[in-house]
């Protein structure tokens, strides 16, 4: 098993779901206790969406967050408008912030509707910076979000930094656009220098098709740098997979 790392494999996606909201309360409020603030990077993606959900409609889970202390960002996002079919802000708005009184949520998103998705990504690095930077919840260079979720893609790829992309190498800026070339459009997206220098990065990653990428990364059967995600190397915090057991069946210590 890859060092340094703490898996979590759960029966079904309501069970991840549900330890996953959990989670969360304990990082949110465990922050809020140390520095009066939680800070926290959404992902995109169906798994993350169930989190959501329950988050705004689960009485106890609902209660339990620190709503006006919590501020919300985004891991990455598509050159689309807020409301768009594939905006990541839409989905997280519909699944949880709409559900919820006005007033309750801090809200950063990135802009994926300027026609200049660079443009998008420097003014999302420019708002990260007045945050983080008054806050005072910069180390290193870079911001030290509390927590941020990810999920993997069916390449590897997590949040917009996808296999062979530009965004790979980036090693100085907080937010760049980066061309999937695969995809013919640009994505707005965190790099992994803000990804490892979290407190805690959250892999959501559910399904048999995930299956090899996951034992691949965590076992080390794949070289680096077959996946971008494998690049998700925390320098002072912590990386959690959270796992249902279709996504962990190819793991030894599963099969044992």
């Amino acid at each position: 098993m890859k060092k340094n790392v703490s898996v979590g494999i759960f029966a079904d996606v309501a069970a991840l779901t549900s330890e996953a909201g959990s989670h969360f309360i304990r990082v949110a409020q465990d922050a809020v206790a140390k520095r009066g603030v939680f800070t926290v990077a959404l992902s995109g993606g169906s798994t993350p969406k169930s989190l959501y959900t329950s988050m705004a409609t689960n009485k106890s889970l609902r209660a339990a967050i620190p709503w006006s202390n919590t501020h919300f960002f985004f891991g990455d996002e598509r050159h689309v408008p807020p409301d768009g079919p594939d905006s990541n802000f839409r989905m997280v708005n519909e699944a949880m912030l709409q559900r919820l009184p006005p007033g309750w949520t801090h809200i950063h998103r990135i802009l994926g509707e300027l026609a200049d998705a660079a443009e998008a990504a420097l003014r999302y690095e420019a708002e990260m910076r007045d945050f983080f930077e008054t806050h005072g919840l910069v180390e290193e260079g870079f911001p030290r979000f509390d927590l941020i979720f990810l999920g993997l893609g069916p390449e590897g790829h997590t949040a917009s930094l996808f296999p062979e992309s530009l965004a790979l190498q980036e090693a100085r800026r907080w937010a760049v656009a980066n061309w999937v070339a695969k995809l013919k459009t640009d994505r707005i997206t965190l790099t992994f220098p803000v990804l490892n220098n979290a407190r805690e990065v959250v892999l959501l990653v559910t399904g048999s098709a995930k299956a090899q990428i996951v034992v691949d990364v965590l076992e080390r059967t794949a070289t680096a740098p077959k996946y971008p995600v494998q690049s998700v190397k925390p320098s002072s915090g912590t990386e959690h997979w959270m796992l249902d057991k279709a996504a962990a069946s190819q793991l030894s210590e599963v099969n044992a």
